[in-house]
Parts: structure tokens; sequence; C-alpha cells
């Protein structure tokens, strides 16, 4: 037996429980994970809270939680050519992630090798909230001499976009509460108060206008971007639905290049790039764990330890 982190109908983190289920093995094509690390996202605690989002990710109940791990390989099935048991490893496996184990398929664009150098802790960050950042950036076509607002950004996805934006050459104002100021400086943005009189806070902190934004938490940073002149096809939206108003860009981490996950390590490993860990749980405070980022007042990931 192993155990999963598991829910039997929808509801806050007091639906989830720590169950002992059959230890699952590596069929044709697949690999087994002995999972290390798993990072929460906020896409996470909605598919498990709300049924309607569920619904759209094809979740039904009973189900697994989770989505990014870290981990070793320790079975590999026939075919399954690109790892070996020992590889440290690193992907996606929807609604299955907080558990002992994790079989995947193995292709290409979700599962990778994770690079030394980096921890298995901050390689089980990457790849929802990495892929979404590049995403982002990607969609408003981000470059050099650009002042890019970017809404929610002290969160989790926001921590990558920063940075990014940062290596690409723009000038970067992140909206957060004013309590992640000292930390959003530190990580190279100029830091603005979100909520009402927000277009009149950015006005004052750039003088020379916004030519780009992405809203990584609702509708207020673009629609700020809106009303400053910014061209909507240069403004992205992550949390606004498939159709924003104002003709503003959707886009979500499905919509990354193919090498996104793999420059955010090169850059980690460079120094352009820092991952904050907020907190670091036990498998067994899982609910502790979803509760603290359900609040969505987290500067940087939260992870959760096997």
């Amino acid at each position: 037996m192993s155990r999963a982190v598991i829910y039997e109908t929808f509801g806050g983190p007091e639906m989830l429980e720590l169950r002992e289920v059959p230890e699952p093995h590596a069929g044709p094509g697949e690999v087994r994970v002995r999972v290390t690390a798993i990072g929460l996202n906020p896409m996470d605690w909605a598919i498990s809270s709300r049924p309607e989002v569920a619904a759209r990710f094809g979740i039904t109940v009973p189900s697994g939680f989770g989505y990014d791990f870290a981990g070793v390989i320790d079975e590999v099935g026939g075919g399954a050519t690109r790892f070996a048991v020992g590889d440290r490893v690193y992907g996606g496996a929807l609604g299955r992630a907080v558990a002992d184990f994790v079989v995947v398929g193995t292709p290409a664009d979700s599962l990778w090798h994770t690079p030394e150098g980096i921890s298995d802790e901050v390689a089980s960050t990457l790849p929802v909230a990495g892929a979404t950042a590049a995403a982002a950036l990607a969609a408003i076509g981000l470059r050099t001499g650009d002042t890019v607002l970017i809404g929610g950004a002290a969160g989790g996805v926001g921590v990558f976009a920063v940075q990014l934006a940062k290596l690409a050459g723009a000038t970067v104002i992140g909206t957060a509460s004013e309590g992640t100021f000292d930390f959003l400086r530190r990580l190279g943005a100029e830091p603005v108060a979100y909520g009402p009189g927000l277009a009149d806070r950015v006005r004052a902190l750039a003088s020379g206008g916004v030519t780009a934004a992405t809203d990584l938490f609702g509708t207020e940073t673009a629609e700020t971007a809106l009303a400053l002149g910014v061209a909507p096809e240069r403004i992205s939206t992550i949390a606004a639905g498939p159709n924003p108003a104002g003709g503003v860009r959707p886009t979500g981490g499905i919509d990354a290049a193919p090498d996104a996950v793999k420059r955010i390590t090169d850059a980690i490993l460079a120094g352009g790039i820092a991952v904050p860990i907020a907190a670091s749980f036990p498998i067994e405070q899982i609910r502790e764990a979803v509760t603290l980022q359900a609040g969505r007042r987290v500067h940087g990931k939260i992870v959760v330890t096997l």
C-alpha cells in the first residue's frame, strides 16, 4: 500500500484526506516517480472546491489532489526510453500529484529531468507557475524597453513573471498588498497597491506611460491598463475566462513555448531567477497547506514534502 490525498466531495480543505491506497506500478511507456515534493497552485484548490472548475478539467469525485510534483523515478515500463531508475524528475499529474507515487507517461512536454543544482522543492514549483508566467509575457510580446504592469505580482505566478520581465529588459510595476512591497522590490519590481485609484497610482510611478500589462489575479489590472491607453493586444489575463472584456488576450500555461520551463531552469542556475518558497508542509498537513494557499496572501510558492 501507499498514501495519497483524496477527496470524496467538493469543498474546502477539510475535505482532503490522506489515505492508504493500492500502490501503483508503471505500465508500457510509463514511469513511476517516488514523489518528494509537490508545488501547490491556486487551480488545485479551485478544482477541489468548485465543481464547475473541476468539470472544465474533466475531474470527477472521488479524486486525488494536486498537479506539480518532483521526485525520483523508481520504476520504468517498457518503451519509456528517455528515463531510467534513479533519475530525478519533475512534471505534472492532474489530480494525482499529492501521493507517495505518481505514474505518468513520458512525453517530452510533461516530464523533465531535474537539473543538478536545483532542489526537488524548487523543481516542484515550476510546471504550472513557470509555464503560465512565460505564456502571459509571450502573449503580449514583451520586449526590452517596455514598462509592464503585472497584476498579482507577489503570487506564485507573479514571482516568475516579474523576474522573466526583468530578464527581458522591461521595467516592472507590480500590484500587490503593501505588506509585500519590500519583497517585490527585492525581485526587481516597483510595487503599487491594488484597489480603487490604481490607475492614478500607476500614472504617478510611470511618467513615460505603461506599454504592456498582464493580469495574474482577476480583471482589475487589465481594466486599469486599458484605461491607461495600453493596446488590448498588449494585455494578457490568466484568470478572466476565455473571452475577457476589452479584447485583451487570455492565456495560460498550456500556451507556453515548448522550451519555456527549460529556459526558466537555465535562468535559475545562472542566478537570474530566484524561487521564493513561502512555506513548506509535510503531506500530513495538507489541509493546513491548502488553507494557506487558498488565502491568496502568500509571497511566493507553497510546497508539500514527503
